[in-house]
This record gives C-alpha cells, sequence and structure tokens, in this order.
C-alpha cells in the first residue's frame, strides 16, 4: 500500500512537472486602470514608468496582464481606426516589457458590467484585432493577444463562434503570437467545458475566479444590489463571526449567497470549482490561465484575504494554471489598504507572500518639505500626480497638438459646466511650507479665445479629521491676464499671492478660518468656478512649480481652426466649426450677412441634423450617436457646396 502511494504522488508530480514547464509564463499582476480610459488622449501615461515594470519583475513576476478599453483607442464606427497617439503609448509599454524581458497580455478590456455584449461586436473585434495583430506581428515573442474581457448576457454559443472568426482574421496578419480566449458569462469556469477547442494550436484559455462572491466583493459598489454596506465576511466560514444581512440585499440574489455561504464559504468548495477548471485543461491538453482573481480590500479582513490569497493560488499552482492577480494598484490591489501606494513602502507584505512573491525591503514613508519646484503638466501630466476630471459636459483633452509652447503637445479644454475642475493629485501628499517662505511662484503659459471666461487655480490641503475640512488657496486668472486673443501668454503667479478661499465638504460650505495648511498639500485644480465656459476655450502648456525664470513664449501664432475649402473651390474666406471632437454643441463662424444651409450627415450619409443658421452661430445638438459626420454649408438657395468639414461627435 505504502508502494502504491508513494507511486502514486510521484506520478502527480510529474504531471505537474511536465505541465508546468508547457506554461509560457506562470504569474504576475494586472496593471489596471492606466488604459483603462474613455480614449487615448485621457490617459495618463506617466502613471507607469518601466521602472514599474522592474518592480514587478522584481517580485518575482514573469507577466504583465494590461487590461485596454481597445474600442475606446479608435475613431468609433464604422472602421475603428487606432488611434496614433494610443499606439505610441502602447508602443512604449511593449518596449519596457521586451527590456525589462517580461511577458505583456494584451487585454481588450473594453467592458462594462451592467451592459450586455453586443451579437454584432464580433464586427469590432476583427476591425481593431486586425490592426493591432498587424502593428504587433514583428514585437518580441512574449507578446500575447487577449481578444475581450468578460463577455457577457451574449448567447455562449454565438460568442464561441465570434471569437472562432476574430483568431482566422487574427491569423491572416500575424500567426506567430499567442493569443488567450475564454468563455462567455464574464469569463466564467463553469462554460469552459461549453468552448469548442480551436483548431489553432497557439491558444491560452483562460477563465477568472471569484468565489465565494459574497467574501471577495464585500464592500463593492458596482454590483447590483450595491454591497457596500456588506462587510466582515470570514473565510472560510465560521458561524460565530458571520455578520448580520444588511438592509439593502435583503430579498435579494445576495442575500441568497449569504444564506449558502456556510457550504460555498468552504475551502473545499473553493477547491471543487477550480476542479472544474482544471479538468478542462487536463481532458483537453491544452494550457490554462487564470486571468484574474482577487478579494476586494474595502469591507474584508486582512488575515481572512491573505487566507484566501495564500490557498486559492497554490491551489492554481498544484493544478499547473497559470495566474495574474487583479489587481497592482486598486481596490484589489497589493498595497495596504489607504496608503500611498509607493513600492519601496506601502507593499502588502502578508499578501506578497500568500501570492508567493518575493518581498522586497520596504521602510517607513516619512514625509519632509519639498525643497525645489516640480512640473505638474509638460507633455504629460507628470509622476506621482493622479489626474481627474470632474466634469458635466466639459472636454479636457491632454495631449493636444494644436500650436504647443513647449514639445508636442499642451492641455486643452473647452465646454466646461461652472464647476468642471481639472485635479492634479499629489501621491504622496506635498509639503510646500519652504517653497512660499522661498518665494517659488505657479508659471505655465495660456491661450484662450475671447470669449472665454475668469478661471480659477487653486490648492486644496489634507483634511485631517472629522473637526478639519480640505482647505482652499486661490488665485483668480481674469480674462486679462489670459489675453484672450489666442496667443500664448507667459503667467508667473507667486504662492504668497493665493488667497484662502473656504472649504466645500461634505455638501456644506465652510467660510475660510485661516486654516490653510501649506505643508499637507493634496491637490491642485484649474475650476470653472465663475461660470460656464460657453464658447471660450483654454489651453495650458509647461505648467510647473518654480523659482526660476527663463521659459519664453516659443510659438508666438495665433491658433485659429480654419476650414482648407474643397479641391477646386474658389471660396477663400475662412469658415470656423468647433469645438472638435464635440458632443453637444458646435459653434459656426461664418463670414458674410447671408443664410445658409447646413447639414450634418454621417459617414453613411444618413441626415442627421438639418437648419438654415445665420453667421457666427451656436448649433445646438443634443443625443447624436458618437462617431465621424460631415457638416455641410451651401448658401441659401443655392446649389454650389463650400465647406465640408469633418467632425467627430
Amino acid at each position: 500500500m505504502r508502494i502504491f502511494i508513494l507511486l502514486s504522488l510521484t506520478l502527480v508530480f510529474l504531471y505537474s512537472s511536465l505541465a508546468g514547464q508547457e506554461l509560457p509564463f506562470h504569474k504576475g499582476v494586472n496593471l489596471t486602470n492606466w488604459f483603462q480610459s474613455p480614449g487615448a488622449r485621457s490617459v495618463q501615461f506617466t502613471k507607469y514608468t518601466k521602472k514599474d515594470f522592474e518592480n514587478i519583475k522584481s517580485l518575482g513576476c514573469d507577466v504583465i496582464r494590461l487590461p485596454i478599453n481597445l474600442h475606446y483607442m479608435t475613431d468609433g464606427a464604422p472602421n475603428y481606426t487606432l488611434d496614433p497617439l494610443f499606439l505610441e503609448f502602447l508602443d512604449e509599454a511593449v518596449t519596457w516589457a521586451e527590456e525589462v524581458d517580461i511577458a505583456l497580455i494584451l487585454d481588450n478590456h473594453t467592458f462594462d458590467p451592467s451592459e450586455a455584449t453586443s451579437p454584432e461586436v464580433g464586427d469590432i473585434l476583427e476591425k481593431v484585432w486586425a490592426q493591432m495583430a498587424e502593428h504587433y506581428k514583428s514585437r518580441f515573442d512574449k507578446l500575447y493577444y487577449e481578444l475581450l474581457n468578460e463577455p457577457h448576457g451574449i448567447d455562449a454559443s454565438l460568442w464561441n463562434d465570434i471569437q472562432g472568426d476574430v483568431i482566422n482574421t487574427i491569423r491572416q496578419y500575424d500567426d506567430q503570437h499567442t493569443i488567450i480566449v475564454g468563455p462567455a458569462n464574464f469569463n466564467s469556469f463553469h462554460l469552459l467545458a461549453d468552448m469548442p477547442i480551436y483548431e489553432d494550436d497557439n491558444l491560452i484559455y483562460t477563465f477568472h475566479f471569484y468565489d465565494p462572491f459574497i467574501f471577495t466583493h464585500q464592500g463593492a459598489s458596482w454590483v447590483e444590489p450595491s454591497m457596500v454596506d456588506l462587510g466582515g465576511i470570514p473565510f472560510p466560514y465560521e458561524a460565530s463571526e458571520m455578520p448580520g444581512v444588511p438592509d439593502a440585499i435583503k430579498g435579494s440574489w445576495i442575500e441568497d449567497a449569504y444564506n449558502r455561504y456556510d457550504e460555498e464559504g468552504a475551502l473545499n468548495k473553493v477547491h471543487e470549482l477550480i476542479d472544474i477548471a482544471a479538468a478542462f485543461q487536463e481532458q483537453n491538453d491544452v494550457v490554462l490561465f487564470c486571468g484574474e482573481f482577487g478579494v476586494l480590500m474595502n469591507n474584508s479582513g486582512q488575515e481572512d484575504r491573505v487566507y484566501w490569497y495564500d490557498e486559492v493560488r497554490k491551489y492554481l499552482e498544484a493544478k499547473s494554471i497559470a495566474w495574474t492577480s487583479w489587481d497592482y494598484h486598486g481596490g484589489f490591489g497589493i498595497f495596504e489598504k489607504g496608503s500611498n501606494g509607493l513600492f519601496d513602502h506601502d507593499l502588502n507584505v502578508d499578501l506578497l507572500r500568500a501570492l508567493g512573491f518575493d518581498v522586497p525591503e520596504q521602510t517607513e514613508y516619512i514625509q519632509k518639505p519639498d525643497s525645489v519646484g516640480m512640473p505638474y503638466y509638460t507633455d504629460f501630466v507628470e509622476q506621482h500626480i493622479s489626474s481627474q476630471v470632474y466634469s458635466d459636459g466639459g472636454t479636457v483633452d491632454f495631449y493636444s497638438a494644436e500650436m504647443p509652447n513647449n514639445d508636442s503637445y499642451c492641455l486643452n479644454w473647452y465646454g466646461a459646466e461652472q464647476y468642471h475642475s481639472i485635479t492634479f493629485d499629489f501621491v504622496p501628499n506635498r509639503d510646500l511650507s519652504e517653497l512660499v517662505a522661498d518665494d517659488y511662484v505657479v508659471e505655465f503659459f495660456v491661450r484662450s479665445t475671447e470669449s472665454t471666461v475668469p478661471v480659477d487655480i487653486r490648492f486644496l490641503d489634507t483634511k485631517t479629521g472629522d473637526d478639519d475640512h480640505p482647505w482652499r488657496m486661490r488665485y483668480t486668472l481674469s480674462t486679462e491676464l489670459m489675453g484672450n486673443d489666442r496667443y500664448w501668454h507667459h503667467v508667473r503667479i507667486p504662492l504668497t499671492e493665493f488667497t484662502e478661499q473656504g472649504s466645500w465638504d461634505d455638501g456644506e460650505w465652510f467660510n475660510p478660518e485661516g486654516k490653510f495648511d501649506w505643508s499637507a498639500i493634496d491637490k491642485f485644480e484649474l475650476v470653472s468656478e465663475h461660470e460656464a465656459f460657453g464658447e471660450g476655450r483654454i489651453w495650458i502648456d509647461n505648467l510647473v512649480l518654480t523659482n526660476t525664470d527663463t521659459a519664453q513664449i516659443l510659438e508666438t501664432g495665433q491658433w485659429e481652426e480654419a476650414i482648407t475649402p474643397i479641391a477646386g473651390d474658389s471660396w477663400n474666406e475662412k469658415v470656423v466649426v468647433y469645438p472638435n471632437p464635440t458632443k453637444d454643441v458646435l459653434y459656426l463662424k461664418i463670414p458674410g450677412k447671408g443664410a445658409y444651409d447646413c447639414k450634418i450627415i454621417n459617414l453613411q450619409g444618413q441626415v442627421a441634423y438639418h437648419q438654415t443658421i445665420s453667421p457666427q452661430q451656436t448649433i445646438d445638438i443634443r443625443h447624436l450617436p458618437s462617431g465621424c459626420y460631415a457638416v455641410l454649408l451651401r448658401p441659401e438657395h443655392s446649389e454650389k457646396l463650400i465647406k465640408n468639414r469633418i467632425i467627430k461627435f
């Protein structure tokens, strides 16, 4: 009997070793909230650098899964042409991965859990992946294509067919790189068995694992109904430690899962579920990859969370299943809850050990007063700054190529409603007290149109407790200071000239009390504090905190969006149509005094808008679908087309 047991264990070990050798990678993380943006022009590219790739590899990782809102990185229907700016950014990330020698999964994460995957998604997938494959076919062999994250609300057999078609499309351009495919219903392991084994032999099959759900997602706000009030669920199940049922989930499927938690919260149940995926791998002789697994840290206990990761990770590895945890920074991340997320100071050491990662030395972060200035925005929002845009219809383009004063890009802002803000959140917070004393200034270049209104720039300090507020120190940029003439103007504002404004906190306004703290600066903001922008536009370039005065106006031209007449047309006067891209409102500046026939049509020739307009008229258009349109202008009662301007909604 002992000999039989020994032989069995030897065979199991041998199988596991052989399977493990077939894995092209083994363990890593998801690098989230980087390319998961509404478009290339809102990607904060400097959020991560090559150093971050090196740091991740130093943990013992050999793969990074990079979620990308791929469909949003295009010009939309009908062609879904990839934005060159997106490819510029992604090329750099691919280069870092190659130089660091770590596998990189390009994960098409165009994903909304509340919306079902369209049955027509195949058309988009084939277009974007044909371009991706053509572009990356010659790059390093540790680059992987993941077709679509968590398809759901779509018939499984239909999704399987669509996925097969996309595989074939990619292979028309790239027969080298491995493709990652997965089942419907949010990449559920339950549906792995319903997938075909595609004829392509250069595939990896993927699934996600978040069981038991009420443990891994306690505190989640995006679940329906919300699980924000659910917390303290233990793992494994322990009756004496179970919290009560919050009112918000009573009568829902979440309460049903709560009532079954004595069974579903058991470790052996977790193993049984992973066995479903492992059986698919063994029976079909394919390579299997768990692309996501994790526990939200919001309401879960540290010890239980660490225990779950340890057990799930070890069982995946015992079954020769490669994995990337969800995520690096973020609610499921590997940094301490509420920390600055600094690699040298804030890693969750116990969690790293549970994941089998190498643990780098950690030291306590000690904030010191800044002794030198720093850039906030040059061509990019700078490192250690998190940018956010709080918008009601406004648009911010961080990479405008419209006559920047320095280098390649400037920041362009238009369409803002009142109180719209662009926020630069310092991570970690900054101590500017010495810089105030040393006469530092906020310096930048600004350009604006004739109708631009005053805006505020301001610092916010850190709220330290219930009896404190995030106090503001502001300076108002007048129209005279900005010029409002479409030329660049050099602006320098000493920190000593900012004045305390007060605080808006938890829906209530607090007048200034002289409590603003320059030693605990949380944010810097640009704000449409006084009124909506209307037709006004603002550009900002080279926004820095400095004590030098060496910056110069390099771009001396005047910005003007002019429309080039169509080929062969003798019409020489300029017609202005802006903003472009737009959302709801177009401004048309037309020379002369007569009326014009204006049509806006989509690229299929369908008229979306038709009206007679006068010179210098604003067109208020609501609810046009996103995409490209042509603006056609003719003098009234004339058949002669004088302008044809392509715009993007």
